[in-house]
């Protein structure tokens, strides 16, 4: 065993010079325990032992005669006490730190050969390696330890051990502490700085343990180059003895695409990309040679569907495209994506897999290029499509699946394919559960398994505003996931103008209102007293909907108090601003949640003579009413949120008009860039019509804790959102101001 310099044996002391001799013995307290603890005896010169004292002192070494009410065994020959605790921290420390000290000072230290702190030197090397496991071949286990005389020790165990034993990390590795101490042998430890193992543990805590090994998923690669930049710092050698092509993965898939890497756009493809573009294929295809899948998640309107398809030809004009790729969509969004192959692809073959005659064409879907699908019919159909081998399987829309349990969720993770992708503008809606169901679909295992996933990362951040635990998620899922933003890559498009429009309710509506505030937040305190608050959800969505529904109109509400209040203030607003618009030259986009709604502001267009089209989930033929606005025969457009915030390029819009706010800022934002998107070519003002003081306005601080989570993950905000408390819910029920 290769020792500290503290625990090998120096020449012949020279006359004058001090000795020490570090040993272990047994220390008494009053209340009759006995602890072993390091002791000195000290050996000098009595002219300078006031000197040598100080300087053993100011070493942390407690002089017996002042060791308060601990006493040690007659006869011994002890001057020093290491640590009056016995802590195995600070009794290494010594070791590692103030026993070098003293030989520099020209001190003779010898250290027993049985003492049980020693501490392996600065020149015992440290070792990495990572190995494919034998038993899951998509899974590789991780070793990290010391190299002694030819011998490998792993102390990843120990290491785990002692993580998981202390509970809080910041106790551990108080700053007071000059080393953690981890075990090696029986006599030695490796001496570890606080600070480094706070960064081994953002890294160990990702690592999975079974027999006494340690595993981690093969997207899990980037985690050995994270601990090998932890290790690496110049006092004390590391060597990599693992499998190189792990390693190579590793830092393929940390670094990602080299920057030379920026991909031509494919032969076939009918279609100049821009060059954050080719750089979104070049990433795809970077992910898709090491084995991993991803998220595009690029602002709505930036073009990811091209990304996708240049993404599908780069493979067959390779020969890699020797089965087909899937794509499942919204319903609402089939024909979108054959119009799109048709135009940027027309050398593909593509097949859809949709319709009442569905069936008969299932024997033939293999031997496409492209599959054009949908989430309720993979759901429907599971087993006969889980049957077709896959290439690449593209999620358009993605946040479809943020349901883990849902069918179509479920169904979709029984395709087997080479390559998985999400597409959607909006991988984190309301929560990070959504993220991480997102990344089961794409790398099964890299964010654990749902229970993991919510300790380790989903409560501390949205429950404690953990940065730490934040910062560790983002570098999790860095590699894996593209979003740029309309601002950073396409400057050129024109402005975007946000608006809040206040709305006052008076008379009757106000009112009607008042009332059903006061009614619902009397109904949900009960029934949260009741239940408690986390099984009180319905009862609380159901008194907001009606407060919601009051601010745009009270029509909407079924109560009898309801039917004798016709006016609604937010609704004369809309026809004035749509008359200015109009007047002006605009072409509008009209918002909202409620379909109901959308069919009271279509009457009032009728009563004005105001020509207009509709999108709801109810409309049979959505290309109709989009080639009527498109081709400027309508000026105005009139969209539900559901049916129509998604997958839909109307930039022949200017100004959008968000009718009634909705808790989800990205469902709004979608719709908005349905008008604000490669494409526009006119400045684009956006509308909130909100009714002061209300359940609206109040809306818009949830709003915000939502868009601040997605930014804290997606563009390295440093800040975490918390969830709705009691506190938010009584502040959106709160009388009018």
């Amino acid at each position: 065993m290769s020792l500290s310099p503290g625990a090998r044996d120096q020449a012949a002391p020279v006359a004058g010079v001090p000795r020490v001799r570090v040993f272990a013995d047994t220390l008494f307290t009053d209340d009759g325990s006995e602890l072993a603890t390091g002791m000195l005896h000290l050996d000098c010169d009595r002219r300078v032992r006031d000197q040598v004292c100080r300087v053993l002192e100011g070493l942390g070494a407690i002089e017996l005669a002042y060791a308060g009410d601990c006493a040690v065994a007659p006869g011994a020959d002890i001057d020093y006490i290491v640590s009056l605790d016995g802590d195995v921290h600070a009794l290494c420390a010594f070791s590692a730190y103030a026993v070098p000290q003293l030989r520099a000072l020209g001190w003779h230290v010898e250290i027993d050969r049985d003492y049980p702190w020693q501490v392996v030197g600065a020149e015992v090397p440290l070792y990495a390696a990572a190995l494919p496991d034998r038993e899951r071949p998509d899974w590789f286990g991780l070793e990290l330890g010391v190299e002694v005389d030819g011998h490998r020790i792993d102390l990843l165990p120990a290491l785990l051990d002692m993580l998981e034993g202390a509970g809080d990390l910041q106790t551990l590795t108080r700053t007071a502490r000059r080393c953690i101490a981890v075990r090696v042998d029986d006599r030695h430890w490796l001496p570890v700085p606080p600070a480094r193992l706070k960064l081994l543990a953002k890294v160990l805590v990702e690592l999975y343990r079974a027999d006494g090994k340690v595993r981690a998923p093969a997207v899990r690669a980037p985690l050995v180059v994270e601990l090998c930049a932890t290790l690496h710092d110049g006092a004390r050698p590391l060597r990599w003895i693992g499998d190189p092509k792990i390693r190579e993965q590793a830092y393929a898939l940390a670094l990602g695409p080299r920057p030379e890497a920026r991909a031509v756009a494919p032969a076939a493809l009918c279609a100049e990309l821009r060059a954050y573009q080719r750089d979104g294929v070049a990433w795809l295809q970077h992910l898709r040679a090491h084995g991993a899948g991803g998220v595009l998640a690029d602002d709505m309107g930036l073009g990811k569907t091209v990304q996708t398809i240049a993404h599908v030809i780069t493979e067959k004009e390779q020969g890699r495209l020797d089965r087909p790729a899937m794509i499942v969509t919204l319903t609402s969004l089939v024909g979108n994506w054959q119009r799109e192959l048709q135009r940027f692809a027309p050398s593909l073959s593509v097949a859809v897999y949709h319709g009442a005659d569905r069936h008969d064409r299932l024997g033939g879907l293999a031997r496409h290029d492209v599959i054009i699908t949908t989430y309720p019919l993979v759901a429907r159909d599971r087993d006969e499509l889980a049957e077709i081998a896959l290439h690449l399987l593209v999620l358009d829309e993605a946040h479809a699946i943020k349901n883990r349990g849902a069918q179509a969720s479920e169904a979709v993770r029984a395709l087997s394919a080479r390559q998985r992708i999400c597409l959607t503008g909006t991988p984190i809606e309301n929560h990070l559960g959504e993220l991480w169901s997102l990344f089961d679909f794409i790398n099964p295992g890299q964010l654990g398994n749902q229970d993991e996933f919510a300790h380790q990362f989903r409560h501390p951040i949205e429950e404690r505003g953990d940065k730490v635990r934040l910062e560790a998620l983002r570098d999790r899922v860095r590699p894996f996931i593209l979003r740029r933003t309309k601002d950073a890559v396409a400057p050129e498009l024109p402005r975007k103008t946000q608006l809040v429009r206040a709305v006052e309710l008076a008379g009757a509506q106000r009112e009607l209102y008042e009332s059903i505030r006061v009614a619902a937040h009397g109904q949900v305190r009960q029934h949260i007293r009741q239940r408690g608050f986390a099984a009180s959800q319905i009862a609380i969505l159901d008194a907001l909907l009606k407060l919601r529904q009051v601010c745009c109109d009270p029509r909407l509400v079924s109560v009898e108090s309801a039917r004798d209040v016709t006016a609604s203030a937010k609704l004369d607003v809309l026809l004035e601003l749509l008359a200015h618009q109009l007047g002006d030259g605009r072409r509008v986009l009209v918002f909202s949640q409620f379909a109901r709604m959308l069919g009271l502001i279509s009457e009032a267009l009728l009563v004005r003579g105001i020509r207009h089209v509709a999108l709801t989930g109810h409309t049979p033929d959505r290309q109709k009413p989009i080639d009527a606005f498109q081709q400027g025969k309508i000026d105005v457009f009139l969209i539900s949120l559901k049916a129509g915030g998604a997958g839909l390029n109307l930039v022949g819009a200017d100004t959008v008009i968000h009718y009634d706010p909705w808790w989800n800022p990205a469902a709004q934002a979608q719709a908005t860039d349905r008008a604000h998107r490669i494409g526009q070519t006119k400045p684009v003002f956006v509308h909130d019509l909100i009714v002061a003081g209300s359940v609206e306005e109040r809306m818009l601080s949830l709003q915000r804790h939502k868009r601040m989570l997605a930014t804290a993950i997606l563009d390295k905000g440093n800040t975490a959102a918390p969830g709705i408390s009691e506190r938010d819910l009584d502040d959106l029920l709160a009388p009018l101001d």
